[in-house]
């Protein structure tokens, strides 16, 4: 059986267009969603999806942009139509993965998505090794400065006329604007607590 898919941003009023062209393709069952393509939830792709669920079913598309919102999503819907048995075909670029081309088409748009994937992990890691080079890490600032830490140091170690400290963490941290933790961090980073 053939399903349609179709969508339509709602700037563009006008799918009949789409409408048409499916049925012109011989589709049993057309869906449309007015939605646009960014967005998660397209409710009328997953009852197509779930229409186009039995082997040499074919859901059948006008244009690729019209079904993913990205590439990674075209190959997971990809993937998933292929596990399913049911052929993907699209109108406008000529593309029926019931043919060898248009899986090889697939695998190709595959590869080039790992490839991607694979040079953002590379910039990822060469941007923190130029920041650690730099002097820089990740994650959040201290709370307390050199100074601070210094200050909170002298106050947890300064003892009062009975022998006990004078000051308690939660004190110090008050004083600080800070958590017990954070106190209890840079006390132990600056020396013994």
């Amino acid at each position: 059986m053939r399903i349609g898919y179709g969508r339509v941003s709602t700037h563009d009023q006008h799918p009949e267009a789409q409408h048409d062209a499916l049925t012109a393709a011989g589709c049993e069952e057309i869906f449309l969603d007015r939605a646009s393509g960014k967005l998660t939830r397209r409710p009328e792709l997953d009852k197509a999806l779930l229409s186009a669920n039995r082997t040499g079913d074919q859901l059948v598309i006008t244009k690729l942009d019209r079904l993913g919102r990205s590439l990674e999503h075209l190959i997971e819907l990809s993937k998933l139509l292929q596990t399913r048995g049911v052929d993907l075909v699209v109108l406008d670029q000529g593309i029926d993965t019931s043919t060898a081309v248009g899986r090889m088409f697939f695998q190709i748009l595959g590869s080039i998505a790992e490839f991607e994937h694979a040079l953002m992990s590379e910039r990822t890691i060469d941007g923190l090794a130029a920041a650690r080079a730099r002097g820089r890490t990740g994650g959040q600032k201290p709370k307390l400065g050199p100074r601070q830490v210094r200050l909170a140091r002298q106050m947890y170690d300064e003892v009062g006329d009975d022998g006990k400290r004078k000051h308690t963490v939660q004190q110090i941290a008050d004083e600080f604007r800070v958590t017990r933790p954070t106190i209890y961090r840079h006390l132990a980073k600056a020396g013994t607590s």
